[in-house]
C-alpha cells in the first residue's frame, strides 16, 4: 500500500491507519474522509504527497 508524507514530516500508513481518529488499519489515503486531517499539524489532505 502506497505511503503519504505531510509536510511536517508526519506520514500516513495504511498498514498503521489512524487510531486515535477513528481510521481503521487497511485505510487507502484515497478512502479517507474528506474531513480528516494531519493528527500532528493540521494540514489538509491536499498537502500530502506519495511516497
Amino acid at each position: 500500500m502506497e505511503r503519504w508524507e505531510c509536510p511536517c514530516g508526519y506520514i500516513y500508513d495504511p498498514a498503521e491507519g489512524d487510531p486515535d481518529n477513528n481510521v481503521a488499519i487497511g485505510t487507502r489515503f484515497e478512502d479517507l474522509p474528506d474531513d480528516w486531517v494531519c493528527p500532528q499539524c493540521g494540514a489538509e489532505k491536499e498537502y500530502f504527497e506519495k511516497l
